[in-house]
């Protein structure tokens, strides 16, 4: 385990320092005979990169050209292409692109994160007919995966199987993650993809697997609008946290029937207290 020196220590081996260079940098750097720092790129070496896009290669060269401060120049060449750079895995699958985008932190896909993670890129398609095809694999991949189960939220590249096997629930097939129901697990999709088709007016995402997924994602809005019982879905899970587990043995607290869809969790992966989250069903 790292160990880390007490305040006092900090204090006597430099934070009076760094407290001086924050508050004034150019000043403190220029008084101590310290070269200001230089910022240096983070991104993978070109030929580390998952993912190049000559579209977002020249954005970024003529957007750093607008940006005065360094800093934020600095973070803006590191940050943007990221996703690309470390994040996706890009191949063709039957015939068709297939996109597997992991979260960042975690070796799996969220549909939330994934379609949030290649947003940005959107406008550049018509620049670039690969960047194209990795956002129509991504929504190939999101419509297989629904087409698993429309309960999850998170997804292995595969039947992997997950550290979240244990967790009581009905259909924790390895092909899953995380099994948390979230609306807007299902809403995000289809913002994609309907995103995606009014930049391009390419319809060739929308297959008859795609066309099954959306029906499923309708089958489960109305199961969850509890008007005929409770559904198939309970979640919960041992551990002591309890924004990991819904009460009522996985139900969650009772609703009433008028129609708003029960969120067994929120976008942040915590279960609601109350089931009818309302910005979700806005969304929905």
């Amino acid at each position: 385990m790292k160990k880390y020196m007490s305040r006092r220590s900090f204090l006597k081996t430099g934070g009076l320092a760094l407290a001086a260079v924050v508050a004034n940098p150019s000043q403190a750097f220029a008084s101590s005979g310290m070269p200001e720092p230089k910022y240096i790129s983070q991104r993978p070496p070109k030929d580390k990169r998952a993912f190049v896009s000559k579209a977002v290669e020249k954005a970024i060269e003529e957007n750093k050209k607008k940006i005065k401060d360094e800093k934020l120049r600095w973070m803006f060449e590191n940050c943007f292409p990221n996703t690309l750079d470390t994040t996706v895995r890009y191949k063709t699958k039957n015939g068709r692109p297939d996109t597997f985008v992991i979260t960042g932190d975690i070796d799996a896909m969220w549909l939330r994160d994934s379609s949030a993670q290649v947003w940005p890129y959107l406008p550049l398609m018509k620049e670039d007919k690969d960047l194209q095809l990795l956002i129509a694999g991504l929504i190939n991949r999101q419509a297989e995966c629904i087409r698993i189960d429309p309960y999850a939220n998170a997804f292995n590249d595969g039947p992997l199987g997950s550290y979240w096997e244990t967790d009581h629930t009905q259909h924790m097939v390895k092909e899953l993650h995380e099994r948390k129901w979230e609306i807007d697990s299902l809403c995000y999709p289809i913002r994609l993809a309907y995103r995606y088709w009014l930049l391009t007016e390419d319809t060739s995402v929308f297959n008859a697997g795609w066309h099954e997924a959306m029906k499923l994602v309708l089958r489960t809005f109305k199961e969850q609008q509890r008007k005929q019982g409770l559904g198939p879905y309970s979640f919960t899970r041992d551990c002591d946290r309890p924004t990991d587990s819904q009460i009522n043995g996985g139900w969650g607290a009772p609703v009433k029937p008028v129609g708003l869809i029960v969120s067994s969790f929120r976008p942040s992966d915590d279960a609601t207290q109350y089931g009818f989250l309302i910005p979700s069903n806005m969304f929905a």
